[in-house]
């Protein structure tokens, strides 16, 4: 077996990206606290040395009060690793040396690598390695893991240090105080800090976008900057897929011309039409909304967006990390719920896994954005259209809010939870890496995993668009059955039933909507069909009826992903029905009551 080293350090020091640096690997690198929750491995080769690295999760400290210090701590006493390096951060160190000595405190077979060195002389503070050296008694190497500088002199170190070439009597352990103490001591002999104008810039935007005053209505003009850019830009492309798939579907339809009529019509109108109706309506928005999201993140603007509403989330008894799982599941549901393991309480995590669905994900955006367009863009243009897709964001996060008190006022109940968050400095966006990440990690796996559910959903749809039973389709008897409950609501039947069959996928609601409207056996796609507005109201539709879909498309049932993903990590078929029953009677409330207003008010 290779000989291991060990990689420790604060979150946000640029451990993972130097964990990446060294083996290759691709490991998200997400610029907020706790985004590193598991331990990942990698091995890079120095000479003729292979030496194995272990990232650990990054912990602020090993006093094992949160799953992430627990991890550490134990690898570290029972771990193979021959040595740990301590990854800190050089604009902010005296914090990241309480660390280290800890560290030092548990094993001498230590070398402290101070991340982040072009930044710290961008910021006007210079690092005495030898200096902090001296203190420590342990190696001390300064490098750039973004840019590469001091990678190779490192590999160097690591290889030696995995060799057992040094070793050293670990530390006697220190009190906490004595510990802070010790870490200002080495810094301020280490560090000369003198602020630059960067420096001075960065502190009057830290005050403009946390402050009560500017940082709401600052993150309401951005996020409806990013709304109205994934709105109007999406257009355009969405509509050229759309033409590329019809033109290749003719291409089959020739090319199938001898197959059986009811096989060919259920690959192309059923499993192909619903898979290039997804990706047409899926893949643009997300090619949009996720570069730009993974932008703010690489900025540094989300931990700030966090603190903001860390306020509010502890006025609904939650911890304000919730606020970083809820901006997760505006991508996607299933991988925000994931995100809550950064939340170390287990009723403050089960709380945020169980709200998670009440913002619009990756998912709902095609059926938002079509009613918005049908009944907002053609009057107001798509400054109207991203206000009110900003309107319906806000309602989400209201929904959030509440929800999440109410289940922690009852079910939940408890003392909310401390922690600490980070707010790192701006940096300047890695503008390709972002692209080419945010496509690969985000919007790739997302688009893959709707289409793998996609196919086979289209399949059954077009069964039941054919399949007759009587004198009309199963389809027909579904919606019929379904419509007086529809009614109450102000929907109809094919409304309820298109969100019923989009439980795979949320993608396909419209289209199945459509289609059983006009009684087809294959999907219709509302972009290319002319007055598809008219053809709502001829099928009874209203301002009332539009505003209650819109509702019902913001809040009901997870997806079968996310139902899934909540399962896997709740254990539990009970609050996984919780998580499924929260949405959807928010949802139906809502319309039940909108519906009864607009019949009083003859809307």
């Amino acid at each position: 077996m290779a000989p291991c080293v060990a990689l420790v350090g604060n979150p946000n020091v640029g451990k993972s990206t130097l964990f990446n640096a060294l083996t290759g690997l691709h490991q998200h690198t997400g610029n907020w606290a706790g985004k590193t929750v598991d331990v990942a491995k990698g091995a890079f080769t120095w000479g003729e040395e292979t030496v194995t690295v272990v990232d650990l999760p990054g912990t602020y400290s090993l006093q094992t009060s949160s799953p992430e210090e627990d991890i550490t701590l134990d690898y570290l006493l029972h771990g193979e690793a021959a040595g740990v390096v301590v990854v800190c951060d050089a604009t902010c160190l005296e914090r990241n040396l309480i660390l280290a000595l800890q560290v030092l405190e548990v094993t001498g077979s230590v070398l402290v690598c101070v991340n982040l060195m072009d930044e710290a002389k961008r910021l006007g503070v210079a690092v005495d390695l030898s200096a902090l050296e001296r203190r420590l008694g342990v190696p001390v190497l300064g490098i750039s893991a973004g840019t590469g500088a001091g990678m190779e002199q490192l590999k160097e170190r690591m290889a030696a240090l995995a060799r057992g070439q040094w070793t050293g009597e670990a530390r006697p352990a220190a009190s906490p105080m004595e510990r802070v103490h010790t870490a200002q001591d080495y810094a301020r002999q280490a560090v000369d800090a003198t602020p630059t104008p960067g420096v001075r810039r960065q502190q009057r935007w830290n005050r403009r976008l946390t402050s009560r005053g500017t940082a709401i209505p600052l993150m309401l003009v951005l996020l409806a900057g990013v709304m109205w850019l994934t709105v109007a830009g999406a257009n355009l492309p969405s509509s050229l897929l759309s033409h590329g798939f019809d033109w290749l579907g003719q291409r089959l339809d020739v090319w199938m011309g001898g197959w059986h009529p009811q096989i060919k019509a259920f690959l192309l109108d059923g499993v192909y039409g619903v898979t290039t109706w997804v990706v047409s309506v899926m893949l643009p928005p997300m090619a949009i909304f996720f570069p730009l999201f993974t932008l703010l993140e690489d900025l540094g603007y989300l931990p700030r967006v966090a603190f903001v509403l860390d306020h509010a989330f502890q006025k609904a008894r939650a911890c304000g990390k919730q606020a970083l799982t809820m901006c997760m599941s505006l991508g996607c549901t299933a991988c925000g719920v994931t995100g809550c393991r950064i939340i170390d309480s287990p009723r403050e995590r089960l709380a945020a896994m169980l709200t998670a669905s009440l913002v619009p994900c990756n998912g709902k955006f095609p059926t938002l954005l079509a009613l918005i367009t049908l009944f907002l863009v053609g009057e107001g243009g798509s400054l109207v259209g991203a206000a009110a897709l900003l309107g319906v964001l806000l309602l989400g996060v209201a929904a959030t809010l509440g929800c999440t008190r109410l289940l922690t006022a009852t079910v939940l109940k408890g003392t909310p939870s401390t922690f600490v968050l980070e707010l790192p400095p701006f940096r300047r966006p890695r503008v390709g890496q972002v692209v080419v990440r945010s496509l690969l990690d985000r919007t790739v796996f997302v688009l893959a995993r709707a289409v793998v559910i996609a196919a086979p959903a289209g399949g059954v749809i077009w069964l039941l668009a054919n399949l007759t039973v009587g004198d009309a389709t199963l389809l027909a008897h579904i919606t019929g059955f379904l419509d007086p409950l529809g009614r109450l609501m102000g929907l109809d039947g094919v409304i309820l039933t298109a969100f019923l069959l989009g439980w795979p996928a949320n993608e396909i609601v419209m289209p199945v909507m459509l289609m059983a409207y006009l009684a087809q056996g294959s999907l219709v796609e509302w972009d290319q069909l002319a007055g598809v507005h008219d053809l709502l109201l001829e099928q009874g539709w209203s301002w009332s009826t539009a505003v209650c879909t819109l509702l019902f498309a913001l809040f009901h049932w997870p997806c079968s992903t996310t139902c899934l993903t909540i399962y896997r990590e709740s254990k539990s078929v009970k609050w996984t029905l919780v998580a499924v029953a929260v949405p959807t009677l928010l949802g139906v409330g809502l319309c039940v009551l909108v519906n009864a207003l607009g019949s009083l008010l003859g809307i």
